[in-house]
């Protein structure tokens, strides 16, 4: 739940924004590892040339940890940590945040409840009390507990009246079954009513820990000034989180579902095994997924489904890597009366792609997307670099990634990509057709 707290405060962050890009058009990326007194670890990008830090983690837990029925038990809780910590009341800390012009926002996905905190460095003290009240000591108080539950419900209303949020629930059903992933992560009306403050509290207890702690921060400050900031905020924290064990997701895969529900449109959706970021054949099947479809205009599938025949707006493919899963899906939504021939049209790519893979032209073309896009996607401001520092320490891959990243693309050969297509696309997908009843 992200407040933008101050105008006045995004008005500099945007201005100071573009005399960066003005003068600094790439940026350089040197990566410190920051250890505190009691052994907190993090990752830096010291930038003093904003006054701003950006501060991004994360623990691991998320709504796969939701007990059953108490599904939306972790949404709910982060859309409360900004609602009261400590001594502070809901008023009374958000009024602080207001008074030092910081944002506070928490997240939780399927596998990792996340936090960030953007302030001005000349706050920086003010701000990082009040995280650390938010991260150790957050209240539950019941009339914040029960407002944002009734947004959370609206939202949830909202949501059933739109298509993709439809398909996408129907969709994880089938896919995961009695899986944790096959469950809505915001809940139902009636899980999120069953929620008490006992439950957030004990939730909170369990998964608030300091193993599996990722940290990245930006911005004007110092590793010595970061040590003594990360045992403010994680250093009283329980050791080990309490978590559930989760198993691996078992995909449906060769599974054709049908659901009929009255969509103003038929959604399509089929799902390929995947590949883990650490899996030697990595960078082959990234490429081979950006030709097929995850390129969007440049895409075979895009190509063929929206551009030549227009049964679409848009289609696509990606690679999806979770903690218990990693698959290939390839979606798209068209007309009811076409949608057996916009079926027969993605099988025709997949097929095309497994037996004869990519071009030596596709390959150069996608490679050079591939290694030029990623500053402007994951640099281009000091969140963004913050995100990314988590995500490269929750993918295992070094402090020296970033500098590698293209010689590890480049050095991927056209043999390699056809054999990533064959190992992925041979295997008969899941598929998942949502809309209206056939006649």
């Amino acid at each position: 739940m992200i407040r933008l707290l101050t105008p006045a405060f995004n008005r500099m962050a945007a201005a100071l924004l573009l005399v960066i890009l003005a003068v600094a058009p790439v940026y350089a990326v040197e990566i410190k590892e920051v250890v505190s007194p009691k052994g907190i670890r993090a990752w830096l990008v010291q930038d003093d040339f904003v006054p701003l830090i950006a501060l991004r983690f994360s623990f691991e837990g998320g709504s796969a940890q939701d007990p059953k029925g108490k599904e939306g038990l972790a949404n709910l809780m982060t859309g409360l940590f900004d609602e009261g910590a400590g001594d502070l009341d809901s008023d009374a800390f958000q009024e602080k945040l207001d008074d030092i012009g910081a944002e506070m926002s928490f997240n939780a996905g399927d596998d990792r409840i996340s936090g960030a905190m953007r302030m001005l460095a000349d706050k920086r003290d003010e701000a990082v009390d009040l995280l650390a009240l938010a991260v150790n000591k957050p209240r539950f108080d019941q009339a914040p507990i029960d407002r944002i539950r009734q947004q959370v419900v609206a939202n949830i209303k909202a949501a059933e009246r739109d298509p993709n949020t439809i398909a996408g629930r129907k969709f994880a059903e089938a896919l995961y079954g009695d899986h944790p992933y096959g469950r809505q992560s915001q809940g139902t009306e009636a899980s999120l009513a069953s929620i008490t403050r006992d439950d957030l509290a004990a939730y909170h207890k369990r998964v608030f820990a300091r193993d599996h702690l990722i940290v990245g921060v930006v911005g004007a400050i110092s590793p010595e000034q970061l040590g003594p900031l990360l045992d403010k905020v994680f250093g009283d924290l329980p050791d080990k989180a309490q978590l559930d064990p989760i198993g691996d997701a078992k995909l449906a895969l060769g599974k054709t579902t049908r659901v009929d529900y009255p969509l103003p449109q038929t959604s399509i959706s089929m799902v390929y095994p995947g590949v883990r970021r650490q899996d030697a054949d990595f960078f082959p099947a990234y490429i081979m997924n950006h030709i097929l479809g995850g390129g969007t205009f440049s895409s075979r599938i895009y190509s063929e489904v929206r551009e030549k025949r227009g049964l679409a707006y848009s289609a696509g493919s990606a690679l999806i890597s979770r903690d218990h899963m990693a698959a290939l899906t390839i979606s798209t939504a068209t007309r009811s009366d076409r949608s057996g021939e916009t079926l027969q049209i993605l099988k025709d790519e997949v097929a095309r792609m497994a037996k004869d893979g990519p071009t030596e032209q596709e390959l150069v073309e996608a490679k050079k997307y591939l290694v030029g896009s990623y500053a402007i996607n994951n640099l281009d401001s000091s969140s963004a670099v913050a995100s990314t520092l988590i995500g490269l320490q929750d993918e295992h891959l070094g402090r020296d990634y970033i500098d590698k990243r293209a010689d590890l693309i480049n050095a991927v050969t056209l043999d390699q990509v056809k054999a990533a297509a064959r190992k992925l696309l041979e295997t008969d997908p899941a598929i998942l057709i949502i809309g209206p009843p056939q006649s």
